[in-house]
């Protein structure tokens, strides 16, 4: 109690109290003095028994701070009320928003709860599977599964079997037994064409992502837990940094159509700078986007804010200016350029040359694959990789997002069946990607005839992404998709590492779930015949039915070296 009443009465200046008897006291100017006596005082009670203070004295204490707290109060309150005048004058002679001209100040609140809907819905309003692009079951099972948590769920899913389109896979009645499952079979790309082709046994791999578009810390996450799962990392069309080396992963280098790490200044192939990174032994393998999921028929697009001096300096463009990558290789407007391009690829780095697209044209394939014919087999892609039109890591302009380009559902029977009818399909290995995050749309594309299969937004949340939208802002709260380095901060390699390993482990073993309750010993043996697909009237069709492989054509057949040895295909 006397630290109490020392620390009030210092504050107090000189003024009257009423005493015992009612008449006034007055304190001393000289606090020092009075602390010292009011000291004495509570000393002298505490000796004499205890004897009490006069309670008059705390009562006007407590008045004096209920005094400084109410001309505190009435502070703010001025404070509030010059700040909403100002606001008001601002908001009622600004042209640019009519909510805040007609309603001064209410109408910024709009703005506030129009940014903050976007979080409220994510985590208290939508279920859990209604969101888009990725609703929270789907992320949910992928958090677990990087954290290796349970995975498994009670009392039925939430996903229902109803929706048209969604796919359905059917169990067989005597299942594969634990004792006959079989190791993933491997898959070589360019066995007949390469000096150095490239085999591998991993089902998902993590699809392009450019040091650029995404952190160092979220680059050296997935280069080394890609190392520790046995998969492989694509550069993304942002050149190769000493991030992707340090991993010790694979590595499927991009050349995006500016070209960025094998550009000359004029932003043509440097064929030099193209044959020093192929002595790199871990890049396996080289891949020409001509498109890409977020924006077909756009270049690759990183705002000024993101190019930092090192992301500059392996790109080969001033530092903070925006990177906009050409809508196409000013060097590759047919299909014959295309074939030329990768022979010249090929023939440089000796190792396998493919490309990437998302499909338009279907009869973009008919020419090409008629091209390869006139040229020889040699002169095939080693892979195709299909990107579906609902891809996209980050900025894109949303009429093409929206819009332009197939879907995979759609595109990978097509261009699958494209390559049976040509005699084709064993010579060109098929990469499948776009929003394959989850073990069932996995083995979909697998059973419609994919040898791989690409994710980059799984294993962007393997590492803690929470689809907070802002990948093209440079505040990613995560620190995957920013150059802020206290942002970057929270992102630890060493421990998010682990995490894209577990996840891609995790995949494998469930995709393997679905292929054994299926009947097949591994996930690369399943088929067509194993999907059915839901349709109106809560029926379904075989997806064999819906999409069945054509013969090879005649005049074609004569170069089909036979069926594979992994896949039996229906």
């Amino acid at each position: 109690m006397e630290a109490i009443v020392w620390c009030l009465l210092s504050r107090v200046s000189a003024e009257s109290f009423p005493d015992d008897t009612g008449s006034s006291i007055v304190l001393p100017v000289d606090m020092g003095d009075f602390r010292y006596s009011v000291a004495q005082e509570l000393a002298d009670a505490s000796l004499s028994g205890g004897e009490e203070v006069t309670v008059g004295r705390y009562e006007q204490l407590a008045q004096g701070v209920i005094q400084w707290g109410a001309l505190s109060l009435l502070f703010v309150f001025a404070v509030g009320v010059i700040w909403v005048a100002v606001v008001y004058v601002i908001d009622k002679n600004q042209t640019e928003q009519t909510i805040r001209r007609n309603y001064p100040v209410v109408g910024r609140f709009r703005y506030l709860f129009e940014h903050l809907g976007e979080f409220f819905r994510q985590y208290f309003f939508a279920m859990d599977r209604e969101e888009l692009p990725f609703n929270r079951a789907e992320r949910s099972w992928v958090y677990r599964a990087a954290k290796q948590e349970d995975t498994t769920i009670a009392f039925g899913s939430t996903r229902p079997l109803t929706t048209h389109g969604d796919a359905i896979f059917l169990n067989s009645a005597f299942p594969t037994l634990h004792q006959d499952f079989a190791e993933t079979g491997p898959i070589t790309v360019g066995a007949d064409s390469c000096l150095k082709p490239y085999t591998s046994r991993a089902i998902l791999n993590i699809s392009g992502m450019s040091y650029g578009a995404i952190s160092k810390p979220a680059i050296q996450a997935l280069t080394h837990g890609a190392r520790m799962a046995g998969i492989w990392v694509n550069t993304g069309e942002g050149g190769l940094s000493p991030f992707h080396l340090e991993g010790g992963c694979d590595i499927v280098f991009q050349i995006g159509t500016a070209k960025y790490g094998v550009r000359t200044p004029d932003g043509q192939l440097d064929e030099d700078k193209l044959q020093e990174l192929a002595s790199h032994e871990t890049i396996r393998m080289f891949e020409i986007k001509m498109s890409q999921g977020a924006k077909p028929g756009k270049g690759g697009m990183l705002p000024g804010v993101k190019v930092t001096e090192e992301i500059a300096r392996i790109r080969g463009i001033p530092v903070g200016t925006d990177s906009i990558s050409p809508n196409g290789h000013e060097d590759i407007r047919s299909v014959v350029d295309l074939l030329d391009m990768i022979d010249r690829v090929r023939r440089i780095t000796g190792k396998p040359v493919g490309f990437k697209m998302v499909v338009g044209d279907p009869h973009f394939f008919d020419e090409l694959f008629e091209e390869i014919h006139q040229r020889g087999l040699d002169s095939a892609p080693d892979f195709i990789a299909i990107d579906s039109a609902d891809g996209g890591t980050g900025a894109a302009p949303q009429p093409l997002m929206d819009y332009v380009g197939m879907s995979l559902r759609e595109s990978l029977p097509i261009v699958i069946n494209q390559l049976h009818a040509y005699g084709l399909r064993d010579r060109i290995r098929v990469i499948a990607s776009g929003k394959m995050i989850t073990p069932g749309k996995v083995a979909l594309a697998l059973a419609v005839g994919a040898d791989f299969v690409n994710s980059a937004r799984g294993f962007m949340f393997s590492i803690g992404c929470i689809q907070a939208l802002q990948c093209n802002k440079n505040t990613c709260p995560t620190g995957i998709t920013t150059h802020n380095a206290d942002l970057q901060r929270g992102l630890v390699p060493e421990d998010k590492a682990k995490r894209v390993a577990n996840y891609a482990r995790q995949m494998e073993y469930s995709v393997g779930l679905i292929a054994h309750s299926c009947g097949v010993a591994q996930p690369r043996q399943l088929l067509r015949h194993h999907v059915r697909i839901i349709q109106d009237g809560n029926h379904s069709i075989s997806l064999a039915d819906i999409h069945p492989v054509p013969e090879i054509r005649p005049e074609f057949r004569s170069s089909e070296k036979g069926t594979s040895s992994v896949r039996q295909h229906q």
